[in-house]
């Protein structure tokens, strides 16, 4: 069994000019398409995955900031 092509048959489609083109004005057939996703989409992470990469993040931030602090303090 073939399967049929995508785009409509040029000689039974009105509004075609010989090759396949259109007259002025009007509007091309329509191809056939595919629609949907070739692959699953990814999960966005969750609520905790979130708050735990923004806890790290605080928690680098305090270190270093403190980092700076003690060596201010120690070079007076």
């Amino acid at each position: 069994m073939t399967a049929t092509p995508p785009d409509p048959d040029p000689q039974r489609t009105p509004g075609l000019e010989p090759g396949g083109g259109v007259r002025p004005g009007d509007t091309p057939p329509e191809s056939g398409q595919t629609s949907g996703l070739s692959h699953h989409e990814p999960k966005p992470p969750g609520r905790a995955t979130t708050g735990i990469v923004i806890g790290i993040i605080v928690v680098v931030a305090v270190l270093v900031a403190a980092m700076f602090l003690v060596q201010a303090f120690l070079l007076v």
